[in-house]
């Protein structure tokens, strides 16, 4: 017997796509039936990946996710070209400092917040306003949080604290938005992305030994779980963080 792909007929956008987690998030959600829309700062390097997805299943919008203009254009065109909106990754955030906060820049801790919470609210906001939860199907928000989120970790504080942020700004989402759209999260730990290189190169099995698992994230294991929280074997979950550390925060460890 054959069955028809678990997201066939419903269309995703998925902000900070272009690389790393996001475009693995893209090309789950995809690869299981969904048609997706990735953004992504830079045009060309999202024009690239998006050539990659089969023909007809994806979109690519650039622009930046603190860029009210963008987030309109890509919500309404992949409504305009897919014919709906079902589901939101909210993957688009920064971290362009390390070190103690003692020392942090505040325009540069603003432009965090900005980027990383503020930004996936106003983006939640403008999936509601181009439909999200509002057709035959329930709507899916699954947010981007972080296990710096949820312990001090040494040289992203700020970061940490933008996601601690996120965490709770998805379970409040998701109590107001219910039942409609159901919100959800996952807190990684370090996963193989450029984005998180300072964290592990050139000592990777040192960083490595440190989780129970034996080893670190890739961005496959974040999609798997992102995939499920947006489908429907997860439809009576809301307002839950997931993390995913390999081990780290039982052994006792940090970011």
């Amino acid at each position: 017997m054959s069955a028809d792909p678990p997201f066939a007929g419903r269309v995703a956008v998925v902000t900070g796509a272009s690389r790393g987690i996001g475009l693995a998030i893209a090309q789950r959600l995809a690869r299981d039936g969904a048609s997706v829309c990735l953004t992504a700062r830079h045009a060309d390097a999202l024009a690239e990946v998006v050539a990659g997805f089969p023909a007809g299943t994806a979109i690519g919008v650039a622009g930046g996710a603190d860029d009210p203009a963008h987030r309109a254009e890509a919500l309404g065109r992949a409504r305009a070209e897919f014919g709906g909106l079902d589901i939101l990754v909210n993957n688009a955030g920064i971290n362009p400092v390390y070190g103690p906060l003692r020392d942090l820049d505040l325009d540069a801790a603003r432009k965090i917040l900005e980027v990383n919470v503020v930004g996936t609210l106003a983006w939640t906001q403008e999936a509601l306003r181009h439909g999200l939860g509002a057709g035959e199907r329930p709507g899916a928000v699954v947010n981007l949080s972080s296990v710096s989120g949820l312990t001090p970790a040494p040289g992203i504080g700020w970061y940490g604290i933008s996601k601690a942020a996120v965490a709770h700004l998805t379970a409040t989402l998701a109590v107001e938005l219910a039942p409609r759209v159901r919100v959800n999260a996952v807190a990684p730990a370090v996963v193989k992305t450029r984005f998180a290189r300072a964290l592990y190169e050139g000592r990777e099995d040192q960083v490595a030994a440190t989780y129970p698992l034996g080893r670190l994230g890739l961005p496959d294991d974040v999609a798997g779980t992102v995939a499920f929280l947006c489908g429907d074997e997860s439809s009576w979950m809301t307002g839950q963080t997931l993390t995913l550390d390999g081990g780290l925060l039982a052994a006792g460890g940090t970011a």
